[in-house]
């Protein structure tokens, strides 16, 4: 049976444990509000972008309008971007994704594929088990901007091009709630939603197909002409996409991780209710010993 003394020690660190999840909590809370406007307020334009994009592409009149990141053709060798965070401590964050990029990895064991990764815990995960990785972006989540998205989508889209790789995927966690985020795996390159002969959504790993945008009723005059716009929003829509999907995870983390400090907090509130319990238990307990010790000295003298 653990002493009195035990007993108090284990409640003083349960106590300041809890002062530590939950002012984790309240940091990830403060984060999290920040991520959610930037996730919310760069959906619209994402929106806008892939409809202006579908209606150059379904309003040619006639005329051929074609980019390379929209062709699709034959899948032999995939580059696999697996977003997780630095940190743990969020719950099934990491987990989540990494799971879920182990089964792509099988599904697809007839193709060769490359892992690129942009945070720690999931290139520390790939690379201890002698996957083939080909780069680790690592500062992204450090300096997360729309710049530093875009120089990576020009990276993925300059190796598509010189045919380095056939298809790039996006694994993260896709957030809907500050308690509910899902996984999702997106496909980059070359842009699905456009793509003659693309694969399907459910092939990529998604739940169900990824329906495209409904062409605008108006049509535009387009200057200097329908081709170049389309050459000039189809690299700003890989970007947008890869940026978008930054956003997501960051969301997400910090949703996963006050979730996952929510609960610890209650459950220490719990573990010190019990243990306070004990504690006054152990303590009558020995009070009524020494009690019973005296009352016996006492009644042997008599």
């Amino acid at each position: 049976m653990a002493s009195l003394r035990d007993i108090r020690k284990r409640i003083r660190s349960v106590k300041n444990t809890r002062q530590i999840t939950k002012a984790m909590k309240m940091v990830s809370a403060a984060k999290l509000r920040k991520a959610q406007d930037a996730i919310i307020a760069a959906r619209p334009f994402a929106q806008m972008l892939d409809q202006i994009i579908s209606d150059l592409a379904t309003r040619s009149g006639g005329e051929e309008l074609a980019h390379p990141l929209l062709t699709a053709r034959p899948v032999r060798k995939v580059e696999l971007l697996l977003l997780t965070s630095d940190r743990g401590l969020a719950g099934g964050f990491n987990s989540n994704v990494i799971r879920r990029a182990s089964r792509f990895l099988y599904e697809n064991s007839g193709v060769e594929i490359e892992i690129s990764t942009v945070g720690r815990k999931g290139n520390d995960f790939f690379r201890q088990r002698g996957q083939k990785m080909r780069k680790d972006f690592g500062y992204l989540f450090q300096r997360l901007n729309y710049t530093n998205a875009s120089q990576v989508a020009e990276e993925m889209s300059a190796r598509f091009l010189k045919g380095e790789v056939d298809a790039v995927y996006v694994v993260y966690n896709e957030f809907l709630s500050a308690i509910s985020q899902k996984v999702s795996v997106a496909q980059l390159l070359p842009l699905q939603a456009l793509s003659v002969g693309a694969p399907t959504a459910a092939q990529a790993g998604q739940s169900a197909p990824v329906a495209a945008p409904t062409p605008a009723l108006v049509d535009f005059k387009y200057e200097p002409g329908r081709q170049d716009v389309l050459d000039r929003l189809v690299p700003q829509a890989v970007a947008i996409k890869l940026y978008r999907s930054l956003l997501e995870s960051v969301a997400s983390e910090h949703g996963a991780r006050m979730s996952a400090m929510e609960n610890a907090t209650s459950n220490a509130s719990d573990m010190i209710a019990s243990l306070s319990l004990t504690y006054n238990r152990t303590r009558q307990a020995v009070i009524t010993k020494e009690l019973m010790e005296i009352v016996s000295g006492a009644e042997s003298l008599k």
